[in-house]
């Protein structure tokens, strides 16, 4: 088994030392043997990088991403677990989505606005209200 450096797992995630160990920190990595004193990792703890970067290109915050990684019961197979938080998920970006489109209406609408004063402006005035 080939141990890499905290420098080397790094690097090739693309993360920086200190990430790693603030994932270890909050339980996201598994503590990383010691050699010397330094930390020295297995390529598993790049795999598990890899699934926390897609994780959080998706979405997941971290403590989210924990309870994918390592929160699963017995009884529940993971994959009923991630359709679970999947869907959650969804619901969440769709009212993300929701609230910036109505932003960007706002925005569009206050372009063509030409009220010398925005508490005049009936745009404005029927958002606030």
């Amino acid at each position: 088994m080939v141990l890499m450096t905290i420098g080397e797992v790094a690097n090739e995630a693309g993360v920086q030392p200190s990430t790693l160990r603030y994932y270890e920190s909050i339980g996201l990595l598994p503590l990383a043997k010691r050699v010397g004193g330094k930390r020295r990792y297995t390529a598993e703890a790049i795999d598990r990088l890899g699934v926390i970067q897609i994780a959080k290109k998706a979405g997941f915050t971290l403590s989210e991403i924990k309870v994918l990684l390592s929160g699963f019961s017995e009884t529940e197979p993971p994959s009923a677990q991630w359709k679970i938080m999947a869907q959650e998920k969804i619901e969440q970006v769709e009212a993300l989505i929701e609230r910036a489109q109505g932003m960007k209406r706002l925005l569009m609408e206050g372009l063509e606005c030409e009220c010398l004063r925005m508490e005049e402006c009936a745009n404005f005035i029927n958002e606030a209200g």
